[in-house]
């Protein structure tokens, strides 16, 4: 096996710094008949997410007498041709990698909404990659949370919920060491040849959500770290800006 080292620039785009997210568009009400929905763009990477309200909770919320909350839950998925070689559907339920992106996706976003103002409802996020080129989970994080907010927008307008319960603004990327370089928001050439691989989601307000790290085959200090910390924070501000442009 060879591993492939990139020197000097980025793989897929020459003109991008080290420290810069990859070119961003959120495109909001992308489908009618959701709640709320989005088609988020990260460089080559395109995921649709969704949010749809049904009026029920699930059995193990609803026979609780004690828990007096609505939910939210994600489901992630990609299609058969996102990818360069076909990708075969989970039929059976999701599975390893692809069920730990929809606990991500979900607790995630569940930080961003008090349950309890939602009332005895259920909102379903669903994200569904038709183009990947790295960070697909992140950018199912940044979108998912624009979806929701775009169908909680909609429960208030429609007299359906009497208080907004969105409580914080939430966006996600990617930062890796590559080469024995820091870079921002890994394309899936950088992603395969990182010897660290870090997954940053964060609050509007500079809080982090989670944090997800790990050495791929190599290990790193604190002083790196802190920088991918650093370069992670940057990218979250740019795109919670995109966010905001895109509901504006």
């Amino acid at each position: 096996m060879y591993t492939i080292f990139w020197v000097g620039v980025r793989m897929e785009e020459q003109d991008r710094s080290d420290d810069q997210i990859r070119k961003t568009k959120i495109t909001p009400d992308y489908l009618e008949n959701p709640t709320g929905s989005v088609l988020i763009e990260t460089g080559k990477t395109k995921v649709i997410c969704t949010a749809m309200v049904e009026e029920s909770l699930p059995p193990w919320i609803e026979h609780n007498d004690e828990m007096e909350q609505g939910w939210l839950t994600a489901r992630y998925g990609m299609l058969p041709g996102s990818g360069e070689s076909r990708i075969r559907r989970e039929r059976r339920g999701a599975k390893g990698r692809t069920k730990e992106i929809q606990r991500l996706i979900g607790r995630c976003l569940r930080t961003s909404i008090d349950l309890e103002k939602l009332g005895p409802r259920t909102i379903w996020i669903d994200c569904d990659v038709i183009q990947a080129d790295g960070g697909t989970r992140t950018a199912s994080i940044t979108g998912s949370w624009v979806a929701l907010r775009l169908a909680i927008d909609r429960l208030l307008k429609d007299d359906i919920l009497d208080e907004d319960p969105i409580i914080r603004q939430i966006a996600a990327t990617s930062v890796g060491l590559v080469d024995n370089k820091i870079l921002l928001d890994l394309a899936y050439k950088e992603d395969f040849s990182a010897q660290v691989d870090m997954n940053v989601v964060m609050d509007s307000d500079g809080n982090y959500v989670e944090i997800q790290a790990s050495g791929e085959e190599s290990v790193f200090d604190r002083k790196q770290h802190y920088k991918m910390l650093d370069y992670a924070e940057k990218g979250v501000k740019e795109l919670i800006n995109i966010q905001k442009n895109a509901l504006s």
